[in-house]
């Protein structure tokens, strides 16, 4: 009996304008309402901007947001695991350091700080994804400590850098989710780890669980569920970890699995 659905969204759920069949989305809700199905997005986009994504319908969510470093239910945070504000700032220097052609955002309590002088096409990428930004002229004037550490590559050199960072292995999570992003969160918090958080807060088991993604960083999302698909468009990696493989992003195969599974179920 499924009693939880998770779903990364860029890649997955949504399509590659970035949104979703609204129409779809509203039959699939009600089905998951009527059997009584909790639904999480979860997801590197801050909560807000999930948020706004859904609108009105993301009240009855748990968004595991900021790449699941945070679970919000109805506006409130229930949940998170906060980066050390020196430990960030040691991470941030050592980007800085490594290359200027890929765009750092440093996530915290207040939102999402950037550079000031990041380039409009960064800046399309960094909205796509945070709804609460701030630009600042040197990272070093946060003083809060850090939701999470991010990176935008568009040189495509995401997984080389992660390797460059490995002297902090040890202290963060790090994971280059695609080439082109790397995601940077408090040691042990991950997707895996998160919705096992959730799953206790809702008496859920992974044998009631349904999960869907994509990307290097969904790959404990996909150990978390007993129904674990990844989408067609994945990376080898998670289709090899999901137990089912099904269509892709751009067929709403996400909304159309949920529905299959959930009319099963007396």
């Amino acid at each position: 009996m499924i009693k939880l659905v998770i779903t990364d969204l860029d890649g997955t759920f949504l399509n590659k304008q970035g949104d979703f069949d609204r129409g779809l989305f509203q039959k699939t809700k009600k089905l998951m309402d009527e059997k009584h199905v909790a639904f999480a997005p979860c997801t590197g986009k801050q909560c807000e901007r999930v948020e706004a994504l859904f609108g009105e319908d993301a009240k009855d969510f748990w968004i595991l947001g900021d790449s699941a470093t945070r679970i919000k239910k109805n506006g409130k945070f229930v949940y998170e695991s906060l980066i050390n504000n020196e430990l960030g700032l040691s991470i941030i220097e050592a980007l800085e350091k490594i290359s200027r052609e890929h765009s750092i955002i440093a996530c915290t309590k207040n939102g999402a700080m950037v550079n000031e002088h990041l380039s409009e096409s960064e800046m399309r990428y960094v909205n796509a994804s945070y709804a609460n930004v701030t630009k600042v002229s040197d990272f070093r004037e946060i003083t809060d400590d850090f939701v999470k550490i991010t990176v935008h590559d568009p040189h495509a050199n995401c997984v080389e850098t992660r390797e460059k960072l490995n002297e902090f292995f040890h202290q963060i999570y790090i994971v280059a989710s695609e080439d082109t992003w790397i995601d940077i969160s408090n040691i042990g918090i991950h997707k895996g780890t998160t919705v096992k958080e959730l799953q206790h807060v809702l008496g859920v088991t992974p044998d009631e669980t349904m999960a869907f993604g994509d990307g290097r960083n969904d790959l404990e999302l996909m150990e978390s569920a007993s129904y674990s698909f990844a989408v067609r468009n994945a990376i080898d990696e998670i289709k090899d970890a999901a137990h089912f493989v099904i269509k892709s992003n751009e067929e709403s195969s996400v909304m159309h699995t949920i529905m299959k599974i959930l009319d099963l179920q007396k």
